[in-house]
């Protein structure tokens, strides 16, 4: 699907390198929460028939076991989910859709929780109040309420078609956005030669990286040796020295190490593919390692 100008969304990296994302289409987004709404409804569903099969006092109660049940599965699905698939959920992954940090940064727990309880508020608590007849609620206020509940729902259910960056209320308050995720490939290399090696890392050094990361850097070696760019090198040099705990840094040539590292990180990175390890981006590798 090609992209447009409208959803590209520029995030710089914490290694200071900016890299282009594109903006999730609403029908994706509501594709891949129907998905996810199946699962969870779906389990209640099988759930409670056996259960009111095998109490057989339970059946009266059982539209209120119905409500409770989801209620106590919707916030845990989606917080676990996105913090063990890194922004993902079962509705996502089929539409290769990820949500990120608008500051580029980890998706953080506080991050997670935030958008996924907001959702209550958004969404799941009108449509609760929506589901109830006249009848159970046994007031003259049953239409003007499902009318504020109906109204409610569609503010909120709309919001992200009245923003530029699409976001829910969630999004806004936990400064996310929800990005196409299209699979990460390794691009080929800068050089079919043999460079020679002036520098030696371990594979420690090479798994706190992921492919995403090395696209960057790839992207970065890449543009002509301007002065921002050589600037832009100077200082993803002193993140990666830093974060690969790197001894002698004085003595690292900026051009030459870069060079090695890479070469050094897709070797490492195609051999993990071959071995069915692949690994995203650097959030994906400390998984691993952890």
């Amino acid at each position: 699907m090609a992209s447009s100008a409208s959803t590209q969304r520029s995030v710089l990296t914490p290694e200071g390198v900016p890299i282009e994302i594109e903006l999730a289409d609403h029908g994706a987004r509501a594709g891949a929460l129907l998905i996810d709404l199946a699962i969870i409804f779906g389990i209640p569903i099988i759930a409670l028939p056996l259960f009111v099969v095998l109490t057989p006092f339970a059946g009266g109660i059982a539209g209120a076991m119905f409500l409770i049940l989801t209620f106590f599965l919707r916030c845990p699905f989606f917080i676990a989910f996105e913090l063990r698939w890194q922004g993902q959920t079962p509705g996502k992954r089929v539409f290769r859709l990820r949500v990120v940090d608008r500051r580029g940064g980890a998706l953080s727990p506080r991050a997670v929780a935030a958008r996924n309880v907001t959702r209550e508020i958004e969404v799941f608590m009108p449509a609760t109040l929506l589901m109830f007849r006249p009848s159970d609620i046994g007031s003259g206020m049953d239409t003007m309420l499902a009318l504020m509940a109906l109204v409610w729902l569609a503010i909120f259910t709309l919001m992200p078609l009245f923003n530029r960056d699409r976001l829910r209320v969630g999004d806004m308050i936990a400064g996310t956005w929800v990005v196409r995720a299209e699979p990460v490939a390794l691009l080929q290399d800068l050089s079919g030669k043999p460079p020679t090696r002036r520098y030696r890392f371990t594979p420690a050094q090479l798994d706190v990286y992921g492919i995403a990361e090395l696209q960057v850097l790839e992207r970065l070696l890449r543009q002509p040796n301007t002065r921002n760019t050589l600037d832009t090198k100077k200082d993803v040099l002193a993140r990666i020295l830093v974060k690969i705990d790197w001894d002698d840094r004085e003595a690292v040539d900026s051009e030459s190490f870069l060079n090695e590292y890479y070469a050094a990180l897709r070797a490492h990175l195609e051999q993990r593919a071959l071995l069915g390890d692949r690994r995203a981006d650097k959030h994906e590798a400390a998984a691993h390692r952890a």
